[in-house]
C-alpha cells in the first residue's frame, strides 16, 4: 500500500501537539502537494526534501505525492517537518521499512545534501512527547536541549543517511545524554561585593529577591542601578527541576536556549525602543516576548519613563498573573511569565532633580511630565521603589568591603524555603485570601500599617503588596509572626510614588 504515516510535533505557544505526517503516493503526472495548513516555510520543503533525497542516493518517486499534515486545523509552521516528510516519501516508496517508524517520533530541517539542521522548541516538543513511549529523533544540536526531558529517549543524527540507516537496522543512532550544566555560574555573574554604599538599595535587592518581589531604583545617572540589577540573578535560589524545564522550553521556542545554561536564571535587558510585541510577545505566529523569556528569571527595564506608555501598560497583567495571553484573527497562544521586574530611572529628564549642587535645570513641569509617564496602576503593581542617591567620593576610593553574592544568597535561600514550607509558593505570588492567612500583622504592626496607609494614601493594592514585603522581611530574619519594624520597612520601600 502506497501510504505511510510519521510521528512529529507541531508548536501552538508552548504546547506541542502531535502531527502525523501522512505521505500517500498514486499514479499520475509527477507532483507533490502539501495540505494541513502548511504556512511557506512548510511548502518550501517541497524542493529541500527532493534534493536532500537525491543528494543521498535514494531515489525521489516519479509520482503524484500527496502529503497531509493532520490535524488540519492546526497551523503547520517552520522546517520542522522536512525529515518526517522525506522519510514519509521514503517509506510509501518501499525505499526504507514502514513497521519501524511507529516507534519513534521525527522533527528536524534538511539541507539540500541530505544534513539535519537545528530546529526551534526542540524542547517544548520532546516535554509533550513524554508518556507516548517513542523516542525522539532530532539533529545533534537540537538533541542536547530535548535530552533534558529526562523521561523520554531522545537519539541524535547528523544526516538523513543516518536515520535511514538506524530504520533499516544497519548502524544505531547515538542516545543524546543530559548535559544539565551547572547550578552556579561563580565568576560569571556579577558579584554583589563589588558595589561601594547603597546599603539600602542592597537590602532592597535581598528583600527582592527572598520574596520574588518587584523592583524600581530611582536615581541620578551613575549611582549604580544598573550595577544592582545584573546582580540579582545572583542572589536568586536555585531553581526548581520544574521551573529549569519550563523556562528552557521557552527560550527553546525563541531558539535562545545553551544547555549549558540550564537551571541558569534568566536576564533580559531590552533597550527602550523595545515594541510592544517585543515586550510580551505576539506576530501572525504568536511568540514568547521577552517577559516570557525571563521566566523565573530577570527583566531589566533600564530608563523606564523612555519606554513607550502603551508598552508599560502591557505588563500590567502579567505582573499580576504570572502569564500572558496573546490573541490573534487566527490564532491564540498563552505563555508563563512569572519575572522579576527590576526597573531604573532618573528621578527627571536631567538626572540631576534634587541635587545639592544645583545641576538641575528641569522645571516642575517637565518633572512632573517625566514621572507622568508612568502610570499609577503600574507602579502600584512595583513592590519595592527606593531612591539610589548620589555617593560621596570618600566611598568611592574606599576598598569594597560588603557582602558577597554567595552570602546573601544563603539568607535568601533559607527565606524563600519558609514561604515554600508554609504556602507552596514565593510570597510576591501570594492572593488576597492567602494574604489574610499568612500575612497577618501583630497588633502594633496592625496599628503601624494602619496609619502608613492613611498618611500615605496607599491603594488596596499597595497594602497588600507592603503586607506581602513586610512578610519576606520577617522571613529574612526567621521570625513566625509579622512585627512592627518588619513593617516599618516595608512602607519605606513604598515611599518614592509618594514623593
Amino acid at each position: 500500500m502506497p501510504l505511510a504515516i510519521v510521528h512529529s510535533r507541531g508548536l501552538d505557544g508552548l504546547s506541542a501537539p502531535e502531527v502525523a505526517v501522512e505521505v500517500h503516493l498514486a499514479g499520475g503526472l509527477p507532483s507533490v502537494t502539501l495540505v494541513g495548513l502548511p504556512d511557506t516555510e512548510v511548502k518550501e520543503a517541497r524542493d529541500r526534501v527532493r534534493a536532500a533525497l537525491q543528494n543521498s542516493g535514494f531515489d525521489f518517486p516519479a509520482k503524484r505525492i500527496t502529503v497531509n499534515l493532520a490535524p488540519a486545523d492546526l497551523p503547520k509552521e517552520s522546517g520542522r517537518f522536512d525529515l518526517p516528510i522525506a522519510l514519509g516519501i521514503l517509506a510509501a516508496s518501499g525505499q526504507i521499512p514502514k513497521n519501524a517508524l511507529a516507534e519513534y517520533e521525527f522533527a528536524g530541517e534538511l539541507s539540500l545534501s541530505g544534513e539535519l539542521r537545528p530546529i526551534r522548541g526542540a524542547l517544548a516538543m520532546v516535554l509533550a512527547a513524554g508518556g507516548r513511549g517513542r523516542c525522539f529523533v532530532l539533529p545533534q544540536t537540537s538533541a542536547r536541549e530535548a535530552a533534558l526531558a529526562s523521561d523520554v529517549r531522545v537519539l541524535t543524527a547528523s544526516t538523513l543517511l543516518e536515520v535511514c540507516a538506524h530504520l533499516a537496522g544497519k548502524e544505531q543512532l547515538a542516545e543524546c545524554v543530559s548535559d544539565e550544566g551547572t547550578p552556579e555560574r561563580s565568576g560569571e555573574i556579577p558579584d554583589l561585593a563589588d558595589v561601594r554604599g547603597q546599603t539600602q538599595a542592597k537590602r532592597a535587592l535581598e528583600i527582592a529577591a527572598a520574596g520574588a518581589h518587584s523592583l524600581l531604583l530611582a536615581g541620578p545617572p551613575g549611582t549604580g542601578k544598573s550595577m544592582l540589577a545584573c546582580r540579582l540573578p545572583g542572589l536568586l535560589p536555585p531553581m526548581t527541576q520544574e521551573a529549569a524545564l519550563e523556562s528552557a522550553a521557552v527560550l527553546s521556542l525563541a531558539g535562545q536556549f545553551r544547555p549549558e545554561n540550564f537551571r541558569h536564571h534568566p536576564y533580559r535587558a531590552p533597550h527602550h525602543t523595545a515594541s510592544s510585541a517585543a515586550l510580551v510577545g505576539g506576530g501572525s505566529v504568536p511568540r514568547p516576548g521577552e517577559i516570557s523569556l525571563a521566566h523565573q528569571g530577570v527583566l531589566f527595564l533600564d530608563e523606564l519613563p523612555e519606554f513607550d506608555r502603551r508598552v508599560l501598560e502591557a505588563l500590567r497583567e502579567p505582573l499580576e498573573s504570572g502569564r500572558i495571553h496573546i490573541s490573534r484573527a487566527a490564532r491564540q497562544a498563552e505563555f508563563p511569565a512569572q519575572f522579576q521586574l527590576v526597573a531604573a530611572m532618573n528621578p527627571c529628564p536631567c538626572g540631576y532633580h534634587g541635587d545639592a549642587k544645583g545641576r538641575c535645570r528641569c522645571t516642575p513641569d517637565q518633572v512632573l511630565r517625566y514621572r507622568s509617564k508612568l502610570s499609577g496602576p503600574l507602579l502600584d503593581r512595583i513592590d519595592l521603589q527606593i531612591e539610589v542617591p548620589a555617593l560621596p567620593a570618600e566611598t568611592l576610593q574606599q576598598a569594597a568591603d560588603g557582602e558577597s553574592s554567595a552570602t546573601v544568597r544563603i539568607r535568601v535561600t533559607q527565606a524563600r524555603e519558609r514561604q515554600i514550607a508554609r504556602q507552596g509558593k514565593p510570597n510576591a505570588r501570594l492572593t488576597t485570601k492567602e494574604i489574610d492567612q499568612h500575612c497577618q500583622p501583630e497588633a502594633s504592626a496592625a496599628a503601624l500599617l494602619k496609619t502608613a496607609v492613611t498618611r500615605l494614601n496607599l491603594s488596596a493594592r499597595a497594602y497588600h503588596r507592603v503586607l506581602k514585603v513586610a512578610r519576606t522581611v520577617a522571613d529574612l530574619a526567621g521570625s513566625a509572626t509579622i512585627e512592627a519594624q518588619h513593617v516599618a520597612e516595608a512602607v519605606q520601600y513604598r515611599r518614592f510614588a509618594k514623593d
